[in-house]
């Protein structure tokens, strides 16, 4: 990184013991010292305008390859959510693997696995029939019923 650190003597493990400094003048971070970071690389930090502009042509290479490698970060980076959007019971991202979820025939609801399992080992507990984990609609068993599988 292109960050010019300073370490005191007293304690080489704590984060604290760092300090920052400008990357033009070497003014260390201190209380009435505060500095700011590259707007478009946050590698460098500078004290001032004047320190940032004096700085520019050593930094501009590495802050156009930074920034380009912070573009791609942000522009390729995997989606927070599906789209399929989340179980409607535990409110988590679905997977968009399909054998890692249940569609409910009797509300139309996909439903996560793991609700799924959950709502078994509930069943089983208490000793309850198969029923939908969202809206608690009894599941019909074709084999009882004698309708036969399709």
């Amino acid at each position: 990184m292109l960050f010019i650190k300073i370490h005191t003597a007293m304690n080489a493990d704590a984060e604290s013991d760092t300090m920052m400094c400008c990357a033009a003048c070497g003014t260390p971070e201190v209380d009435d010292v505060k500095l700011k970071d590259c707007s478009a690389c946050k590698l460098v930090r500078y004290c001032g305008v004047q320190c940032q502009r004096d700085h520019r042509p050593q930094h501009e290479r590495d802050c156009k390859k930074r920034a380009a490698e912070l573009r791609d970060e942000i522009l390729f980076k995997q989606p927070e959510s599906s789209h399929l959007g989340g179980c409607p019971i535990c409110c988590l991202p679905l997977s968009i693997d399909p054998d890692r979820s249940t569609l409910m025939s009797c509300c139309c609801k996909l439903i996560c696995d793991g609700c799924e399992y959950a709502n078994q080992i509930r069943e089983r507990k208490e000793k309850l029939d198969h029923t939908c984990p969202f809206c608690r609609h009894p599941h019909q068993n074709r084999r009882k019923k004698g309708i036969g599988m399709l």
